[in-house]
């Protein structure tokens, strides 16, 4: 079995040293880019299995290549981030980041999310459904959503948290329920995370956040597709 490639973008060589060395402890084959083009050269070449992203980088930055990345790959992303704003978080994960961290941070913790990353079940699980509800077909095998005829293009996952609600329909899940089947049990971030990629996959369905179609919060509980009427 071959090791599992990552690649660390961060213009800070120290820190970048630092986490190569850490990831590499742990079996996987580590490359580093100081910047954004060399970032989406090494993507396109190497096909990582994960990215290690800092957001402030020369040249472009990394939501930039996050989002030219997304056209080519569908690595797990991790992003690095020195600023505390909440925005930042929201940008990167909704141009599909799988996670991020804020600086400073542990090298340990992040060995230990990009191992949740390639534990957490992506299109493999549950791949013999699919299901038509209406105007909306999830799609396992394919990994493919369409709505009304159309294509709806989402993250991983975005996918996921979808099927996932949608296979137990009129179930209600708890963030830290999701966390478990979409990220992995052992995922180790902000249990918010899951709040935010949901803003996302309703605002690519369309969803009125007053009377969604889809997927509803249970106030004070979580979230569930919605049952079906009658």
């Amino acid at each position: 079995m071959s090791a599992t490639r990552v690649l660390v973008v961060d213009d800070e060589a120290a820190l970048a040293e630092i986490v190569r060395s850490y990831l590499a402890a742990e079996g996987m084959d580590v490359a580093i880019a100081a910047d954004g083009l060399a970032a989406l050269s090494e993507i396109r070449e190497r096909r990582p299995d994960v990215v290690v992203l800092d957001v402030m980088l020369p040249g472009l930055d990394g939501f930039e290549v996050l989002r030219q990345m997304r056209a080519f790959s569908d690595a797990y992303v991790i992003m690095l981030t020195a600023r505390a704003e909440e925005i930042d978080r929201i940008v990167g994960l909704s141009v599909g980041a799988d996670d991020y961290m804020l600086k400073p941070f542990s090298p340990r913790e992040l060995v230990a999310r990009v191992r949740a990353l390639l534990r957490r079940p992506r299109a493999e699980r549950g791949d013999a459904g699919r299901l038509e509800l209406g105007e909306l077909v999830i799609d396992r095998p394919t990994h493919t959503v369409t709505l009304r005829g159309g294509v709806v293009t989402l993250t991983a996952i975005e996918f996921d948290l979808l099927a996932t609600l949608a296979e137990e329909r009129g179930v209600v899940f708890s963030r830290q329920r999701l966390l478990d089947r979409v990220w992995g049990m052992d995922y180790v971030g902000d249990e918010h995370v899951v709040d935010v990629h949901l803003v996302n996959l309703r605002r690519k369905l369309g969803e009125d956040p007053v009377r969604p179609q889809f997927i509803e919060t249970v106030r004070g509980v979580g979230y569930r597709f919605r049952p079906k009427e009658g």
